[in-house]
């Protein structure tokens, strides 16, 4: 049984190797990941255009978006919030 004592430690170390991966980081991150597709249609985003919702900031990929997110917000951010995507805080005014 000693010539296999070797196997738990490596264990143990390939564990702690994993739980402290990235992805490992990004999955378990509670906020969910950065924004990058538009809610609406779907298409890359474009940071200058935007709607701030109650505190969040969402972008959106065309002008023509805005007033479809506008019509009814909660759909389209609990789409965002179903694929995993945290919107940015609302910038504080200075």
């Amino acid at each position: 049984m000693l010539t296999f004592s070797w196997r738990l430690p490596l264990l143990l170390i390939c564990c702690l190797w994993l739980a402290a991966s990235p992805l490992a980081a990004q999955e378990q991150s509670p906020a969910g990941r950065a924004q990058t597709l538009c809610p609406v249609m779907g298409g890359q985003i474009d940071k200058n255009l935007y709607v701030d919702y109650q505190g969040q900031r969402i972008y959106f990929c065309c002008a023509a978006c805005i007033p479809l997110f506008k019509k009814d917000p909660q759909a389209y951010l609990k789409k965002m919030k179903d694929a995993g995507v945290a919107p940015e805080k609302t910038p504080a005014k200075q």
